[in-house]
């Protein structure tokens, strides 16, 4: 029997490769999950029961969170990046990561064959099988639910006549959590108009009033929450359950997939959002405008390259090295509001702050120049744009 690893998430379609390939292919079957961030132990471990009465040889959960920030993660916040200015990547993000690690897995086991539940419509597809071709060339690619083009009704007969009567409940929302941000697509999402409800986002509204909170970051990384230090991990996790409730980060992104079709996607992001925001302001205080724009331009090709599968591109690496080398200065605390569907970025404190008033003060007063010196240089400013008029007016 040849041996075949199945990305495992514990839903219909993967539940059916699994059972597909063991009953039909006569494969022997082994599953993986790839945790970045989205699962808790009682759903592990109800996957991994799971996995096990479907009849699979083994399974085994792998947690990459850590890694996913110190790879990813962290140069986002130092891009400040939101894909179309709006979506902090949330999904697309953590495929990479998912991907590797499961060619990894298959190659400590010895596995010939990798199987993944995508179908043929989204991006997700390319995403897994382009990291598992240059990673593992030699390792085949089986994608059963695109390969057969089954509805979702032909895998659950299929599951129930092999004895596997799962209540599939088709869910009204299709739903990815990971650690930064929660994906919410279907029926709204899947017209150009109309907004997700209430009851469609997993964190519902429970706080009113208004709260502020402080974040403290050291050379661009968040490392402590009102005056707590903590990992970077842990502080995204707990900022978004403070904010979460406020119903703060939620949006709608509309983008191109890499399959060429538009697609639209409802999300929840507070802590990510939040994130970005703050850091976005700190570095308007401490970096020159030069610096802003250069990273400006770099980390919106790092995020698109991210979000076509080009995650294993040396030229990422490149991008991440300018984006870290940024970061030098960008230390400080900054304050945020958050208020029932809302938060304001609320203002700064950094040794570095560059609008020292030992320079001047903006509209007010200047202290490094005089006025004859504003006179001279905003005659040699304006020189070549009297040359032109004067020649061609």
């Amino acid at each position: 029997m040849e041996k075949v690893l199945v990305a495992f998430s514990g839903g219909l379609d993967t539940s059916f490769c699994v059972k597909y390939l063991k009953e039909e292919k006569g494969m022997e079957v082994h599953t993986a999950l790839v945790n970045t961030g989205g699962f808790s132990e009682s759903e592990l471990q109800t996957i991994t029961q799971k996995a096990a009465e479907l009849g699979s040889a083994s399974h085994v959960n792998i947690d990459v969170t850590e890694e996913y920030y110190q790879k990813c993660i962290r140069y986002m916040i130092y891009g400040n990046i939101l894909k179309n200015s709006t979506y902090p990547l949330s999904v697309s993000s953590e495929r990479a990561f998912q991907a590797i690690a499961i060619v990894e897995y298959a190659k400590k086991i010895g596995a010939k064959h990798i199987a993944h539940g995508s179908t043929g419509a989204g991006n997700d597809q390319v995403r897994f099988d382009l990291i598992f071709q240059v990673i593992a060339p030699e390792i085949n690619i089986i994608t059963p639910i695109r390969d057969l083009t089954i509805s979702r009704q032909d895998e659950i007969d299929f599951l129930k006549k092999h004895g596997y009567d799962f209540p599939w409940a088709k869910a009204k929302y299709s739903i990815n959590q990971g650690l930064w941000g929660t994906s919410v697509g279907g029926v709204e999402t899947l017209k150009a108009n109309g907004e997700l409800p209430e009851e469609a986002y997993p964190t519902q509204v429970t706080k009113n009033g208004a709260e502020k909170v402080h974040i403290e970051f050291v050379k661009g990384e968040a490392v402590a929450l009102n005056g707590k230090k903590m990992g970077a991990v842990e502080l995204i996790r707990e900022l978004g359950k403070i904010a979460g409730p406020y119903g703060v980060g939620r949006d709608t992104h509309v983008g191109d997939t890499i399959i060429g079709i538009k697609g639209r996607v409802g999300f929840e992001a507070a802590a990510p959002l939040i994130l970005i925001k703050a850091h976005h302001l700190l570095e308007k205080h401490v970096l020159t405008k030069w610096q802003q724009y250069w990273k400006e331009q770099l980390a919106n090709w790092y995020g698109m390259l991210l979000h076509e599968a080009q995650y294993l591109e040396p030229v990422m690496r490149d991008i991440e090295k300018f984006l870290e080398s940024s970061q030098e200065t960008v230390t400080g605390s900054v304050e945020v509001k958050l208020q029932p569907y809302h938060f304001s970025i609320v203002g700064c404190t950094s040794k570095h702050d560059l609008m020292s008033s030992k320079f001047g003060e903006y509209g007010e007063i200047n202290k490094a120049f005089t006025g004859d010196d504003v006179k001279g240089f905003t005659n040699i400013l304006s020189m070549q744009m009297k040359i032109w008029n004067g020649v061609n007016r």
